[in-house]
C-alpha cells in the first residue's frame, strides 16, 4: 500500500510540475525568438516540462505494472532530445561571440547598394556583426565627393540608412558611417581613398 501512495504522490508532483511549466512556456514563448537568453530560458522550461511528462508517464506505468525502470528510460530519451536544441543554442552564441555577419546580409550587395547613393564614390572597411541577439550593427567608411557641405553629408547619411532599410531583409538598428572626402588619406593606414 505504501508504494501506491508514493506513486500517487509522484503522479501528483508530476502533474503539478507540468502545469507550472505549461504556464511558464506560454509566458516565454512570445519572446524566445528575439533574445538568446529568453530562448535559453524557454528551452530550460521545455526540458522541465518534458521531465514532468516523464514523471507522469513513469507513475502511470508503475501503477499497473510496478516497474520503475521506465523512469530511467524516459530520462534518457529526454536527455537525447535536449542535445540538438543545446547545440543550436551554442551555435548561435558562438556566432555572436565571433561577431559573424548576420544571416541574410550579403556585404558585397550592401556595398553595391551603398555605392549607388548619389555623391558616394566608394565604400571600404565595411563590417557587420551581431553584438547580441537581435542587435546587428554595421560600420563602413564611405568616400564621398570632396566638395560636399554639411547639409549634403546629412542627406547622404539619411540616404545610406534608407538604402539599408529598403533593400535588405535584416533590420540594422545601429549603423556607423564614417564619411571621408575623396582624396583623404588616413594617417594610420597611409591609404588614399579615391
Amino acid at each position: 500500500k505504501a508504494e501506491i501512495d508514493d506513486i500517487g504522490l509522484l503522479l501528483f508532483a508530476g502533474i503539478l510540475g507540468l502545469a507550472a511549466n505549461i504556464i511558464s512556456i506560454f509566458i516565454l514563448a512570445s519572446q524566445r525568438e528575439d533574445n538568446m537568453n529568453m530562448k535559453a530560458a524557454f528551452l530550460e522550461v521545455m526540458n522541465d516540462a518534458l521531465g514532468s511528462v516523464a514523471v507522469v508517464a513513469s507513475a502511470l506505468v508503475m501503477i499497473p505494472t510496478g516497474w520503475n525502470g521506465f523512469d530511467a528510460v524516459a530520462g534518457a530519451v529526454i536527455a537525447l532530445m535536449m542535445i540538438p536544441r543545446a547545440i543550436k543554442l551554442l551555435h548561435n552564441a558562438v556566432k555572436v561571440l565571433l561577431e559573424e555577419t548576420p544571416d541574410g546580409l550579403d556585404l558585397d550587395k550592401v556595398r553595391e547598394h551603398l555605392e549607388d547613393v548619389p555623391h558616394v564614390i566608394a565604400v571600404h572597411d565595411l563590417h557587420a556583426s551581431t553584438v547580441s541577439t537581435g542587435m546587428p550593427i554595421l560600420m563602413a567608411h564611405v568616400v564621398v565627393d570632396k566638395d560636399l557641405t554639411m547639409e549634403d553629408a546629412a542627406t547622404i547619411l539619411t540616404q545610406l540608412q534608407d538604402c539599408l532599410r529598403e533593400h535588405f531583409p535584416v533590420s540594422v538598428p545601429h549603423t556607423t558611417f564614417q564619411l571621408e572626402p575623396e582624396g583623404y588619406s588616413s594617417p594610420s593606414s597611409n591609404e588614399l581613398h579615391e
